[in-house]
C-alpha cells in the first residue's frame, strides 16, 4: 500500500488529489494538505479587488468534495519536511509520512525584497490572494471617495505579469463605470523590457497588442524598471537602458496602488537540502521529479523554470494554469507508473496558454512551448475573451464541488472554445 501525501490545495494540488484517487486502487492512500479550509479560485482576484465578486462566490469549501471521494483532508500548513526520513510536520504537530510526495505550495511573496512593499506593513496592494483582494477592495472603496492617482505593476523579478495588466485594465472599465476615469491618472510599472513581454519574450504581436489596450486606455507606462523602494504615497524607481544601467529616476505619486511582488519558494520547501535553488524553487527533471529525492514530485508556480532570457531587470518565467495542468498530469501517470513498477517516463508540455480579462473585453495568448523557437504563436482580442474567462470561473468552481476536477480541465474548455485543438502528455 503507498501513501501519497500531495501539499497545496491550489490549482496544482487539487487536481492532483482527484486524478490520483481516480488512477490508484482504493488499496492506496491520498491525502491531500491545504493552508486554510478553502479551495481560493486566484484567476478571479481582480474582479474581488474591485468589487465584481464577493470571495465566498469565488472559493470552495473542500471537505465534503474531498472527503466524498475518499480524499483525506488536513487544512493545516507544513512546517517541516522531513526529505530522508519521508515525513512532513504540519502546523499543529500532525507528523504524516509518505512514500510519495506532491509539492504543490504555490510561492511565498516576497514582499520584504523592496522596503515598503505590500499590503501588510507596506504601501502597496496585492491580489495574489483572497485576503489581499479583500482588502485592496476595502481600500479602493475609500480611495473612490477621494480619487487621484493610480499605480499598477510588477516588481524587480516578478514572474506573474497577466494579473498586473488585468488590474489595470478593470480598474479603467470600473472606473469609466463610475464616471470618475477623468479624475485618475494611471500608470503602469514593470520590469518587463517592453509591454507585452509578460515574462515570455513576448507573443506573437503582445507588444502592439498590449500597448494598443493601454493607450487606448489612457495609461501610462514605465518598463525596465526596477522599484527600489515604495513610501506612503510615492513609488520610487530607476528605470535601466536595454544594457542595465540606470537610465532615469522616478518618483510616482499615487492615492491607490497593486504592484505584483517576486516570487520565492516557501520557507519549509526551501528548507530542504539539496531539493531547491537558491530562491527555493524545486529543481526537478523532465518528469517532474525531484534530482535529489526519488519519491518527491513538483508542479505549479513552486517548480524551478529559467528565465525564458536575460533581461535589463529581472523577469521570472510564468506558469500558467495550461503548464500547471500538464505537469499535474504527467506527475499523476508517472506515481501510478511507479507504484506499478512500470517505468515513470511522462513528460509534461510546458505549454503557456493565458486568458486575460480586461473588464469589458480581453486577450489571450498561446505559446507552443512557452520558450522560443515556437510551433504555435497566436494572441488575439475581443470581448469573447472576457466571457471566456467567465465561464472558465464558472465551469472550474462547479467542478471542484463536485469532486471531479482533474488535470485535462483546461484542455477541455480551450478546445470548447476554439483557443486549441491539441493535448500532449509525453514527448
Amino acid at each position: 500500500m503507498a501513501h501519497i501525501v500531495i501539499v497545496g490545495a491550489g490549482i496544482g494540488g487539487v487536481p492532483a488529489a482527484f486524478e490520483l484517487r481516480k488512477k490508484l486502487s482504493k488499496e492506496h492512500r491520498v491525502t491531500l494538505l491545504g493552508s486554510s479550509p478553502f479551495f481560493e479560485f486566484t484567476p478571479s482576484n481582480p474582479w474581488v479587488a474591485v468589487g465584481w465578486r464577493k470571495t465566498e462566490q469565488v472559493r470552495v469549501e473542500m471537505r465534503e468534495p474531498l472527503e466524498s471521494k475518499g480524499i483525506q483532508w488536513i487544512p493545516e500548513k507544513i512546517v517541516a519536511i522531513d526529505a530522508p526520513g519521508n515525513s512532513v510536520t504540519t502546523t499543529a504537530g500532525h507528523r504524516l509520512e509518505y512514500d510519495y510526495l506532491v509539492i504543490a505550495t504555490g510561492p511565498k511573496l516576497s514582499f520584504e525584497e523592496v522596503p515598503g512593499l505590500g499590503p501588510h506593513g507596506g504601501h502597496t496592494h496585492s491580489i495574489c490572494t483572497h485576503e489581499h483582494a479583500e482588502t485592496a477592495w476595502a481600500a479602493y472603496q475609500e480611495f473612490l471617495k477621494n480619487p487621484g492617482p493610480i499605480v499598477i505593476g510588477a516588481a524587480p523579478s516578478a514572474s506573474c505579469f497577466g494579473p498586473a495588466y488585468e488590474f489595470a485594465m478593470i480598474l479603467d472599465a470600473d472606473l469609466r463605470k463610475r464616471k470618475v476615469r477623468d479624475q485618475v491618472p494611471m500608470t503602469y510599472v514593470t520590469s518587463e523590457p517592453y509591454i507585452g513581454h509578460m515574462g515570455l519574450g513576448g507573443v506573437g504581436d503582445s507588444k502592439g497588442l498590449m500597448e494598443s489596450e493601454l493607450r487606448q486606455r489612457h495609461i501610462k507606462w514605465v518598463t525596465n524598471a526596477k522599484i527600489t523602494e515604495v513610501k506612503p504615497g510615492e513609488v520610487l524607481l530607476t528605470e535601466m537602458d536595454e544594457v542595465g544601467k540606470p537610465k532615469k529616476e522616478h518618483v510616482l505619486t499615487f492615492k491607490f496602488s497593486m504592484i505584483l511582488p517576486a516570487f520565492k519558494g516557501v520557507d519549509p520547501v526551501a528548507a530542504v537540502p539539496n531539493l531547491c535553488n537558491p530562491r527555493g524553487f524545486v529543481l526537478i527533471d523532465e518528469h517532474q521529479r525531484s534530482k535529489a529525492y526519488r519519491n518527491i514530485f513538483s508542479a505549479g508556480v513552486c517548480v524551478a523554470i529559467p528565465p525564458v532570457e536575460a533581461t535589463p531587470v529581472g523577469t521570472g518565467a510564468p506558469k500558467t494554469g495550461y503548464m500547471i495542468e500538464s505537469m499535474v498530469s504527467a506527475i499523476c501517470e508517472n506515481i501510478v507508473a511507479d507504484i506499478k513498477g512500470q517505468p515513470a517516463d511522462a513528460r509534461a508540455t510546458w505549454n503557456a496558454i493565458c486568458l486575460a480579462d480586461f473588464g469589458v473585453t480581453g486577450a489571450a495568448f498561446v505559446a507552443l512551448p512557452q520558450i522560443p523557437p515556437r510551433n504555435v504563436t497566436w494572441a488575439k482580442a475581443g470581448k469573447w475573451v472576457h466571457l471566456a474567462k467567465i465561464a472558465f470561473e464558472k465551469y472550474f468552481l462547479r467542478k471542484v464541488k463536485t469532486g471531479s476536477l482533474t488535470p485535462v480541465y483546461e484542455t477541455y474548455v480551450l478546445k470548447a472554445l476554439g483557443i486549441v485543438s491539441l493535448r500532449e502528455k509525453k514527448s
